[in-house]
């Protein structure tokens, strides 16, 4: 019998593909669960939470080296109450213990192992920790050693130390209680030069060589990307441009494209987006599509829509359900080995390509006997993307798809997230403007359908946060439901169904009423009625997603001028000037952020058409890049929408509006883009 089966644990009865991976350790897991903290007080003993997920490298790594020893695991179910997370299903514990581990050793990572008291107090953690102690770097049996006795011998000493950072996080929480008086009509929230500013700041990390910012590794940073296309639009400035161009070709050509089947991998282990950590993530990709989409936009490159069309694709045929909505995550592992899905030995590929086109196939692809990564062949370029675009290399490409399909693939995680999925529509969207491209449109709205039918809970209503093989589990957080309400935004922009925005402006009043904070600005992570963390936690940093605060304050700047509520334009102005600071001097972690900024001070520019044909008027319109854009082409006038007050049901009529201003209306269509244009730089 194999091993790892001999033992079945309590993660059986799960549906995340990452639990289930382990429920077959001689560990004794449990899922996370209130009952757990009183599991631990009664038998006293710490809590050993360990996170991870499922397309993550080193969490198999140490799964095979210590989660399946039945030695380490007999000391583990002695004297820990031993519990697994899956990041992903549940951000909001892996938020907040990883900030816990960063204020501790001021670094993070996945696996996190951290150790909590029974009360769920954090006091102790790392992430991986090797069998044997290495580098510095202690063994996970001597760490388990060393918890054990410190708990049974200096529990105040680890009591206080818990107490202590559980204080710090709860007085890491951003406030605005200082701010709260403050008129900020009569305060600058944020001007047109400071714009300058935040472009500069971002440009100083930028790697001028190989594109994107600072050294190994390196992730595509798009939010950064998308704010130098605004500065760009706004100042003409070409060193934004040329950045955000540089940063898109190079990744592009490099191996963190998957140069035959489409889709990005999340980061690359190099500076030269050469060799790349394989997993590839959905939010990775729908973000880059929206960026891309963006940057075709600006500067029509072909490579752009090509790599936006192969990308969609790879995501409809390998991280698709058969209903247009997107799970998770492919793994970076297949047969225990990262990359060995999409890697090539240099023999293999001989026998496989026409001897007439093998030598200026592995020019181009960097390929080499011995290889050009740890002895095998990663395929990426430095040269031109669209050289490998011609009929011969397409069908050679095509061939090595074919044989790739044929391997022991890499496991994909089936979790349906609410938050990714609408990154996902938002992306869908751009993508269907960009390229004018109707299809793409109706895919997101057969999306954004199976959301709403299959992971809205509809007695109680509220969406759920993940669904995984038909079962729906924890409520959404504040990333579900910030990103839930731009999709519906969009989807109005291209699709003219003002439905879409009376959604969005529920589910606002919805995040208002439940996860608001004290001070009426800013907002928790959870809900008000999830009750199974010691501390409720407020996000405002853009990382690999965007900060679900950041989101909100442009849904509310949008929300407030669409439906004229002037409270919800003073808190997001407000929680913009709250983080002015951070904007300003660290742009680069607060991108997102640094767009709502721009917004304020560039305000909106209204593009209304009202008449039975105005919605077949979008996607030929709004082809190029507008980046402060307020769409409404409706067939009819409503009167609870601000952007129709004074308007007239006339086909061919389009009004320009900013600042409450109108222009006269325009019937002609170079006219009206050529008036966009010059109001909105």
């Amino acid at each position: 019998m194999n091993a790892t089966l001999k033992f079945t644990n309590e993660l059986i009865k799960e549906t995340s593909p990452y639990l289930l991976q382990h429920a077959h350790n001689p560990v004794h897991w449990k899922a996370w669960s209130a009952s757990n903290f009183t599991l631990a007080e009664q038998q006293n003993k710490p809590i050993l939470l360990s996170i991870g997920y499922a397309a993550c490298h080193w969490c198999h790594v140490m799964e095979r080296e210590s989660f399946e020893s039945e030695e380490v695991a007999e000391f583990m179910n002695a004297h820990f109450i031993n519990v697994k997370v899956d990041r992903e299903e549940r951000p909001d514990v892996d938020h907040l213990y990883m900030e816990a581990l960063q204020a501790m050793t001021g670094s993070g990572g996945w696996p996190l192992n951290i150790f909590l008291l029974p009360n769920g107090k954090p006091f102790y953690g790392g992430t991986y920790f090797p069998p044997i102690a290495i580098q510095n770097r202690a063994s996970w049996m001597d760490t388990l050693k060393g918890v054990h006795q410190a708990f049974e011998n200096n529990y105040h000493k680890i009591e206080e130390q818990a107490t202590h950072l559980s204080n710090h996080l709860i007085g890491s929480n951003i406030k605005s209680a200082s701010e709260n008086n403050l008129d900020i009509a009569n305060r600058t929230v944020a001007s047109k030069d400071e714009i300058e500013i935040i472009a500069n700041r971002i440009l100083q990390h930028a790697d001028k060589q190989w594109g994107g910012f600072g050294n190994a590794p390196k992730f595509p940073q798009t939010f950064s990307l998308q704010m130098l296309l605004r500065h760009f639009h706004i100042f003409k400035d070409t060193n934004s441009l040329q950045h955000v161009t540089l940063s898109l070709d190079r990744m592009i050509q490099g191996g963190i494209y998957d140069h035959l089947g489409g889709g990005f991998s999340r980061y690359s282990t190099d500076s030269q987006w050469q060799a790349p950590h394989f997993e590839k993530m959905l939010y990775d990709n729908a973000l880059l599509i929206s960026v891309l989409s963006e940057a075709y936009q600006v500067t029509k490159k072909e490579s752009y829509k090509i790599v936006i069309q192969q990308t969609i694709q790879f995501l409809y045929r390998e991280l698709s359900n058969d209903n247009g909505v997107f799970f998770a995550a492919l793994d970076a592992d297949s047969e225990g080995v990262e990359g060995k899905f999409y890697t090539w030995d240099y023999e293999s590929l001989q026998t496989l390509i026409p001897q007439n086109n093998f030598e200026q196939f592995c020019n181009y692809y960097q390929i080499k006997k011995e290889g050009n990564w740890e002895h095998t062949n990663i395929l990426w370029t430095q040269n031109d993307f669209l050289e490998s675009e011609t009929p011969v290399f397409k069908e050679i490409k095509k061939l090595l798809l074919s044989i790739r399909d044929k391997r022991i693939r890499p496991s994909t995680d089936h979790k349906i997230i609410l938050s990714w999925n609408c990154l996902m529509i938002s992306a869908l969207c751009k993508a269907g403007l960009a390229l004018s491209e109707k299809d793409l449109i109706e895919k997101a709205v057969e999306a954004m359908s199976w959301l709403e039918k299959n992971m809205y809970h509809e007695e109680e209503k509220y969406f759920y946060h993940v669904q995984t093989s038909g079962i729906n589990s924890n409520f959404a957080f504040l990333d579900d439901y910030a990103s839930l309400i731009q999709a519906y935004i969009i989807l109005q922009e291209v699709t003219g169904d003002t439905q879409y925005l009376y959604k969005a402006k529920h589910w606002t009043e919805y995040v208002q009423f439940n996860f608001l904070d004290d001070e009426k600005v800013f907002y928790y992570f959870t809900p008000s009625y999830q009750e199974d963390l010691v501390i409720r936690k407020k996000e405002n940093y853009d990382g690999a997603q965007p900060s679900g605060n950041a989101m909100m304050s442009y849904n509310l700047l949008y929300l407030a001028n669409m439906f004229n509520v002037p409270n919800w334009t003073q808190q997001a102005q407000q929680m913009i000037f709250v983080m002015r600071k951070m904007i300003l001097q660290y742009p680069s972690s607060f991108s997102i952020w640094a767009q709502s900024f721009t917004l304020v001070a560039m305000g909106f520019i209204e593009l209304v058409s009202i008449g039975p044909k105005a919605k077949n008027d979008i996607l030929p319109l709004f082809s190029s890049f507008l980046p402060f854009k307020m769409v409404l082409f409706s067939a009819e006038l409503d009167d609870t929408i601000s952007l129709t007050y004074g308007k007239k049901v006339i086909d061919n009529q389009y009004f320009i509006c900013q600042n409450g201003n109108c222009l006269a209306p325009f019937s002609n269509h170079n006219d009206f883009l050529t008036n966009i244009n010059q109001l909105n730089s």
